[in-house]
């Protein structure tokens, strides 16, 4: 046994999972999975299934939300996805397949570190920061911003100032897949059988960044448009990548909105700057507009606050509040049409937004 616990041991295996496990009272070999097919599962049980060297095992979704990162315990029969075992992190956000806006889309389980991928060559997006750095740390990862095609500009350090303004003490670092600058601080985060997944927009490059880090083309790479610096997605389908050595990489399909899910404290910790003026406003129901004693005024008057930042807040708020009643409205819709027994989404049912990426 000592043999297969440090095989999943490399794959990413941990007491976590195990302690998991163990609840189920141990059913079948576990597996992680590695791809995702439009209803099916690829995954694997082994070091050298993951590599490739051996046949990984394909199951269907039935009845099953799974993820790429997710470690699973298939039927008896080898068919399908019996168990999925509970995820330390999963990468969530809202739907955007017509007619299910109120149901969560994982991108990715079970990571460790999400580096959210930005793209010099063209201005930085604030904005789309604040909205994934929500995303992220309601995921339960680490987040880290990569600011990738340094080698597109002279100088990188104004763009790297605008976005770690925004990102309040999470770690902006500089890399470029075409030269090899930062490759290796970025390789570092992997280290002792960790997995990193890459959340970003569509032609900032990930799909490069994917190749430098793992030393072979695992991803197709087409050109950007010269006046944006945009283009069309070349990861069509997110994977389980294993990175050289330790550790390992989900690399996903460029989405091309960033909806946000029922957050926990994401907001609360992506504008920590605001929440932290908040509690010295001389009114503990301030609205933060013109109320007297308002902190939050107080420091954009003294210009130690963009409006722009409070403005985007009340934005996500407002987003998430307009989620919750959507929620609401189609569970008592479900409730209404089984009799007051709330049918779960079908997994063929999320097969629409396994694709949500820029044409």
């Amino acid at each position: 046994m000592s043999d297969s616990v440090a095989s999943l041991t490399r794959l990413g295996w941990s007491s976590v999972f195990e302690d998991a496990w163990d609840e189920l009272g141990r059913p079948g070999a576990p597996a992680r999975v590695t791809r995702l097919d439009r209803g099916w599962s690829t995954a694997a049980r082994t070091l050298n299934e993951a590599l490739g060297n051996d046949e990984p095992v394909r199951l269907r979704n039935i009845g099953a939300d799974v993820a790429v990162g997710d470690w699973i315990v298939p039927s008896a029969d080898g068919e399908r996805v019996e168990h999925v075992l509970e995820r330390r992190s999963a990468f969530t956000r809202r739907a955007s397949f017509d007619g299910m806006r109120a149901v969560s889309h994982t991108l990715a389980a079970n990571i460790d570190v999400v580096f959210l991928v930005h793209a010099l060559g063209a201005p930085p997006s604030p904005r789309r920061l604040e909205r994934e750095l929500v995303l992220a740390y309601d995921s339960g990862a680490d987040p880290v911003v990569v600011l990738t095609k340094t080698d597109l500009v002279d100088d990188p350090e104004p763009a790297r100032l605008a976005l770690r303004d925004v990102a309040l003490g999470v770690p902006v670092l500089l890399a470029s897949g075409i030269t090899g600058d930062g490759i290796e601080a970025i390789r570092e985060f992997a280290a002792g059988n960790r997995t990193l997944a890459f959340l970003g927009a569509s032609g900032v490059g990930k799909s490069t960044l994917v190749n430098a880090l793992v030393g072979v083309e695992v991803q197709a790479t087409s050109a950007v448009r010269e006046g944006d610096q945009r283009g069309r997605h070349t990861t069509v389908a997110a994977e389980l990548v294993p990175l050289e050595g330790e550790g390992w990489m989900i690399d996903t399909p460029g989405v091309r909105a960033v909806s946000l899910w029922l957050s926990g404290n994401g907001i609360e910790r992506a504008f920590s700057d605001v929440f932290d003026l908040m509690d010295h406003c001389r009114f503990r129901d301030c609205k933060h507009h013109r109320e007297p004693g308002c902190a939050v005024q107080r420091a954009i008057a003294d210009a130690t606050l963009d409006p722009i930042r409070l403005t985007s807040l009340e934005r996500l708020i407002e987003e998430e509040a307009a989620l919750e009643e959507e929620q609401r409205a189609r569970d008592k819709a479900a409730d209404r049409r089984s009799g007051g027994k709330t049918r779960a989404p079908d997994a063929d049912e999320y097969d629409g937004m396994r694709n949500d990426t820029d044409a």
